[in-house]
């Protein structure tokens, strides 16, 4: 079986934002990750919808969310140690294949008529335990795949091809609930792994040698390092704001379409797509606005167009205008969430880079968990509407705050250089 080379850096041009598709090992795992991301939106969408009809309760329905994001935030950091200290390959393909086994058993089960709410949360739970297994050691391994000079436009095109699996997976997740059965869905899921587990068995990339340490020790490392870092602690901040306002976006959604709009699982589908489109048509040009107008531009304006998207959405009387909404809103969400994993970057040393990722995604990713939590009891006391705009309100208040309280790293500032760079 072949195998990807690592990056040749004095022959790869690194200007454009394509220039990482010419590697490879970064070319096959983006078009593999792109087909995986394809089946968890479509996976994602089906779990959302199959909870309205299995109950009424909005707290119920926004804990789908919140089983996915609750385990980055409890698993996170230890999954970065682990990340740090093994193969990252090795971890991504066990993550990879732990995940193909649940959503398959889901599916079978889901076909069975076996399937009840609380049976619905624990599977989505074991799923987003191998997203936060998966996680660090995947952004962790972008630099072997493209080397340190194209990092930025590399996590930009990983953004991208999470977006635009988010663009078409929704409408065709909706599509076939509406034709068929979320078991199918979910049957679909379990086979877009594959691809991914085929070529992380074909990538050898060339790693420097690690030092294994205890778990914990490990973890106390990584987190003494971000505690100690005021760059890394603003950034981690900026992150936790954002999760817990933009978390009751997508976690109420599926409420929304249904009860407000009356709308189908089509257009749910359809809803969910413009947020991709809208993340996918911003992450096009969000490295060049960093360089002209500095990462804390980009995050303030990202969050206000996130926090305005929330109204237009709330408030939203069609599902066209929820379309529209939702467009902003993955247009704010790509260009915040880019710009903070892309500092969080270039600003950890490689030998810990992992657990510093782990770290950023348990604190960001911990908080939409909070937010899905609070936004769902919310809505059953006050009604969605008017959680959804307190969540918008309490956005843009802290958009415009934070920059005085906890700005933005400049552009040069604490970049470190990182064993094995290029």
């Amino acid at each position: 079986m072949a195998e990807f080379q690592p990056p040749a850096p004095e022959r790869i041009l690194t200007s454009g934002p394509l220039a990482p598709l010419r590697h490879p090992a970064f070319r096959a795992i983006w078009t593999a990750n792109l087909a995986s991301n394809l089946g968890s939106m479509i996976q994602s969408v089906a779990a959302g919808w199959l909870m309205t009809e299995l109950t009424t309760s909005h707290q119920l329905i926004a804990l789908i969310q919140a089983s996915v994001t609750t385990p980055i935030m409890l698993l996170g950091v230890f999954a970065g140690a682990i990340a740090d200290n093994y193969d990252r390959r090795l971890v991504m393909l066990a993550a990879q294949t732990g995940m193909l086994i649940v959503s398959a058993a889901l599916a079978a089960l889901t076909y069975a008529g076996a399937i009840g709410p609380w049976l619905l949360l624990a599977f989505t739970l074991l799923l987003g335990c191998g997203t936060a297994l998966n996680g660090p050691a995947w952004q962790a391994s972008v630099r072997l795949q493209v080397g340190h000079a194209d990092l930025p436009q590399a996590i930009a095109l990983n953004s991208i091809a999470f977006n635009l699996a988010r663009s078409v997976g929704p409408a065709l997740g909706g599509l076939l609930i509406a034709l068929t059965s979320p078991a199918l869905a979910f049957a679909l899921n379990s086979l877009s792994f594959i691809a991914l587990i085929a070529v992380l068995l074909r990538w050898r990339p060339e790693t420097p040698p690690r030092t294994r340490r205890p778990i914990l020790a490990s973890v106390a490392q990584g987190l003494r390092f971000c505690a100690g870092s005021s760059l890394l602690r603003r950034v981690l901040g900026r992150g936790f704001a954002f999760g817990l306002c933009a978390a009751g976006y997508q976690a109420l959604m599926p409420a929304l379409v249904r009860e407000q709009l009356h709308g189908s699982e089509l257009d749910y589908g359809l809803i969910l797509g413009a947020f991709g489109v809208g993340s996918i048509a911003t992450a096009l040009w969000t490295s060049a606005a960093r360089r002209r107008w500095g990462s804390e531009a980009v995050t303030v304006a990202g969050s206000l167009a996130f926090a305005a998207a929330i109204v237009l959405v709330a408030d939203a009387s069609s599902v066209a205008l929820a379309i529209g909404g939702a467009f902003v809103a993955g247009g704010g969400w790509v260009a915040v969430l880019t710009t903070l994993n892309v500092a969080m970057q270039l600003r950890s040393p490689e030998e810990i880079l992992g657990r510093c990722l782990s770290i950023y995604q348990a604190v960001t990713f911990g908080a939409m968990a909070l937010g899905a939590y609070a936004m769902g009891l919310a809505s059953d006391t006050l009604g969605l509407t008017p959680a959804m705009l307190a969540a918008a309100g309490l956005m843009a208040l802290l958009a415009l705050a934070l920059p005085f309280v906890a700005p933005m790293p400049a552009r040069e500032e604490g970049r470190v250089s990182t064993v094995g760079a290029t």
